[in-house]
């Protein structure tokens, strides 16, 4: 079977690599920067890191941060407007997954205006030009944008997370810098992690999974269970900061190449009904879904549980091995704060039909390891609940 991994181009990484910016703009030719970022991250003052080595290297900008905490149609066709205003020819994202996944959705519909309805790029659209030229510069260590083939946009009148897939979306420069990471909160931190920890797992088990991509998963398992507890409850930790930012763009690397699984089909329906946060979704989510998937897994809990650091998982039968995985990401999940049950984070009860119903019909359903069903889905949202 052929099988095909796309990559970005470029990529730096380390304490202090922003400051490659202004070379990377001037040697593209680039002049004036689109920047995409949110308003928290200027309240903080941690865009302004970026701006301000733009500023000193006399590179035009503007800022454009209409964008929710979950990425909405309304800011991704505001953003093409202020786009189309600016000037400018480039986008620079600095932010998470929100302002990343915007910037994309943002720079598809300049450059491919057939797709103004945003709606319509849902799933693998089929795009002719290449976007708007971008380069990202993460402040969560969690969702990997900055290196993946995915966007998510949420569409509020149809209340669901549109998951998007296109190859030519990966930006054309990535600045992972742990010292734009510092300032994260502990909560932020948490489920940013989990979330990375989310994709190297269902990465790792998912129906596309192969030999390059459990490489990069494992590496990921293993980097996630050695720093990210260090990194929630030691923020000024620059070493565990750089190893999670390492984790989940490798992490990334895993999933935008294999694909992912039921427990982002049905993360992606909190986000889309309560608000959630994507990674407290995905964190919460996981060990159920990692149960209901276990038979369906063969010996790869084996190794999950090793790269947790498990110890003696070479003596353990099936059932015990698949436990200790579960258990081992339970338990760190517990360690650094994430809620364990939906009725904590203001799901109801009546709505989990209707959230299975979409997690069924989601995009990386399909990926799962186990064929599912809907009503299997309600199952494990029901245990999920309380």
């Amino acid at each position: 079977m052929v099988k095909r991994v796309v990559l970005n181009e470029t990529s730096y990484f380390g304490q202090g690599a922003i400051q490659v910016l202004p070379q990377e703009i001037k040697d593209r030719g680039f002049k004036k920067a689109f920047i995409v970022t949110d308003k928290e991250l200027l309240k903080f003052n941690v865009t302004q890191k970026v701006t301000k080595i733009l500023e000193d290297a006399n590179i035009p900008y503007v800022i454009y941060d209409n964008v929710n905490p979950n990425p909405t149609i309304e800011n991704v066709v505001t953003g093409v407007k202020a786009y189309k205003d600016s000037g400018a020819d480039f986008i620079l994202a600095v932010g998470g997954g929100s302002p990343i996944d915007a910037a994309k959705g943002i720079g598809v519909v300049v450059n491919n205006p057939e797709f103004a309805d945003v709606k319509s790029l849902e799933g693998v659209a089929p795009t002719k030009n290449k976007p708007v030229p971008m380069i990202v510069v993460p402040t969560t260590a969690g969702t990997a944008s900055e290196v993946t083939t995915y966007y998510v946009i949420t569409d509020e009148e149809a209340v669901k997370k549109m998951v998007c897939v296109d190859t030519k979306t990966i930006p054309v420069l990535a600045v992972v810098d742990p010292d734009m990471m510092v300032s994260m909160p502990k909560g932020l931190t948490a489920a940013t992690g989990m979330d990375a920890l989310t994709h190297a797992i269902e990465s790792y088990i998912t129906k596309g999974a192969w030999g390059m991509t459990d490489m990069f998963a494992l590496e990921a398992i293993k980097l996630i269970a050695n720093n990210l507890s260090k990194a929630v409850f030691e923020p000024n930790n620059i070493e565990a900061r750089d190893a999670m930012a390492t984790a989940q763009y490798i992490a990334g690397m895993a999933f935008s190449n294999a694909g992912l699984g039921l427990v982002h089909a049905m993360a992606h329906q909190l986000g889309a009904v309560y608000d959630t946060p994507h990674g407290v979704a995905n964190a919460l989510l996981l060990p159920y879904v990692m149960e209901y998937n276990a038979p369906a897994t063969g010996d790869k809990y084996r190794e999950i549980a090793r790269q947790m650091g498990v110890p003696n998982v070479d003596s353990m039968s099936v059932e015990e091995f698949r436990q200790a995985a579960i258990d081992a990401v339970k338990n760190l999940s517990k360690e650094i704060g994430i809620p364990q049950k939906l009725v904590e984070i203001g799901a109801k009860e009546e709505d989990l039909p209707t959230l299975a119903k979409k997690a069924y019909g989601d995009t990386c359903t399909p990926g799962n390891p186990r064929d599912t069903s809907v009503e299997d889905i309600l199952e494990v949202y029901k245990k999920a609940f309380k």
